[in-house]
């Protein structure tokens, strides 16, 4: 009895076999009989040859890339569109002459644009002292190194805050850390939409102006 025939071919390990057919990609090339004779389970059209599942698994590929590309398209037009949103706004915040008037036109386009629930400024007058002083007791227990909270508020905090119980807010201090001149309260309805994880760019950019645009309204004279 030869070698061969020895083997229990019920004995092999499929492991053994992927491996090998990965070892050997020519594998078919040399036995390309095998191509049409192999059938495959499919759960819609009972059974194929390898070479039909192949096809099949080659476009739903490309049918995912596409979709992809759709979403990736779709993402960088929203990008798009928010950034012009932010560009306009600066410029339009450059142009405040009072502190009342920022504070209107910053809350103004933000609820429009994105659908917030409340926007507020809170300005400590004079440096660190805020109305009411409750409120610095929130900063220095939620904003981090960056300046920045983001996720949901306890119902208090939230009232105290942004005036209502809500999804989720972005506390963004001005000024430095223990030295806070103001911070912008932003609410959303979605818990989701802001996270302690998300990127920061955009609300770097208003933090910036505001920084800056604050500070000169402080001090007209200096």
């Amino acid at each position: 009895m030869s070698k061969r025939e020895l083997i229990d071919l019920n004995d092999v390990d499929p492991v053994l076999v992927r491996e090998y057919l990965l070892d050997h990609p020519d594998f078919f090339a040399r036995y390309p009989e095998l191509l049409l004779s192999m059938r495959i389970p499919h759960p819609e059209r009972g059974t194929v040859s390898l070479v039909e599942r192949q096809q099949m698994m080659l476009r739903d590929r490309v049918n995912q890339l596409e979709e992809e590309i759709t979403s990736l398209l779709a993402v960088a037009a929203r990008n798009e569109e928010i950034y012009r949103f932010y560009g306009k706004l600066i410029f339009d915040l450059l142009a405040c002459d009072t502190l009342e008037q920022l504070q209107r036109e910053m809350a103004d386009q933000l609820r429009q644009r994105f659908r917030f629930g409340r926007v507020r400024l809170h300005i400590a007058s004079p440096v660190n002292r805020f109305e009411p002083e409750t409120l610095l007791g929130v900063l220095r227990r939620r904003l981090n190194g960056d300046g920045y909270y983001l996720g949901r508020l306890p119902a208090a905090e939230a009232q105290l805050m942004v005036g209502l119980e809500t999804g989720s807010v972005a506390l963004i201090g001005l000024g430095e850390i223990n030295d806070w001149i103001g911070v912008v309260a932003i609410a959303s309805h979605d818990p989701g939409h802001f996270v302690a994880d998300m990127d920061t760019l955009l609300l770097d950019q208003l933090k910036h102006l505001l920084n800056y645009r604050v500070r000169q309204l402080l001090t007209p004279d200096a």
